[in-house]
């Protein structure tokens, strides 16, 4: 189990990005930022290595950073790995995205103050995981400001070690053996998921035939209780 944590937080996806041509006031137009960005983090927490790329050809005005694909906005609160995997359906390496300083789509997009909205879109989504395994929010809404701040920061920094230290004090964990011998049972443990699911109404034999998501309406999530039927067993 430790093995594929540890596989899932070393993941990372080399991703190419073009300055937005309209936002280029200089010549020759500046060669696209190379990044190796973290499976588990978000697009807005690249901005302090994309900024001094492309600072020098921005025109003036106030910074409103986005990214699109293909000219779909991209969410900022999905992590980097999901929307990767969501939008390629054949991987594409180095992945291709345009950023945007300037002239932020708010009617499609949920407004981005930085660091600090994703952070705290990361603890709701902590919270929705405390509730799901243990019936209410109590351990995350009751962390102290060190304990949040160190927990954020080992996501930030794609510190396993750190992460799990911080985590466990929220006691998100599935049932363990020791605690199944414990009440002679074995308990059902509640494993938090969040499925995006891509709606395609055409028929393909290839993935690389597969239409392109040029809406966010055809992409769903579901977070509501699954049944799983196996050998004659009901989970």
């Amino acid at each position: 189990m430790m093995e594929a944590q540890k596989y899932v937080w070393e993941g990372a996806i080399p991703l190419q990005i073009h300055l937005h041509e309209s936002e280029i006031t200089s010549l020759p137009p500046p060669s696209p930022a190379l990044i190796l960005a973290p499976r588990i983090g978000y697009l807005p927490l690249l901005l302090p290595l994309i900024k001094p790329y492309f600072s020098s050809t921005l025109p003036p005005g106030q910074d409103t950073l986005w990214f699109d694909y293909k000219g779909l906005p991209l969410k900022w609160y999905i992590p980097t790995g999901v929307l990767f995997d969501l939008l390629c359906a054949e991987p594409e390496r180095p992945w291709n995205l345009t950023v945007h300083f300037r002239g932020y789509p708010s009617n499609l997009l949920i407004p981005c103050e930085g660091e600090e909205s994703v952070k705290w879109s990361f603890i709701n989504s902590l919270k929705e995981a405390d509730y799901i395994i243990n019936g209410n929010c109590k351990n995350v809404m009751n962390m102290s400001q060190s304990d949040q701040v160190e927990l954020w920061r080992s996501v930030m920094d794609g510190n396993l070690d750190k992460y799990i230290r911080s985590s466990s004090k929220l006691k998100l964990g599935t049932v363990t053996t020791a605690e199944a011998d414990m009440v002679g049972q074995v308990k059902a443990g509640k494993i938090p998921v969040r499925l995006y699911v891509w709606s395609v109404n055409e028929d393909f034999e290839d993935m690389e035939d597969a239409p392109e998501v040029d809406n966010w309406d055809q992409i769903s999530y579901i977070n509501r209780p699954l049944e799983i039927h196996k050998e004659g067993r009901h989970f």
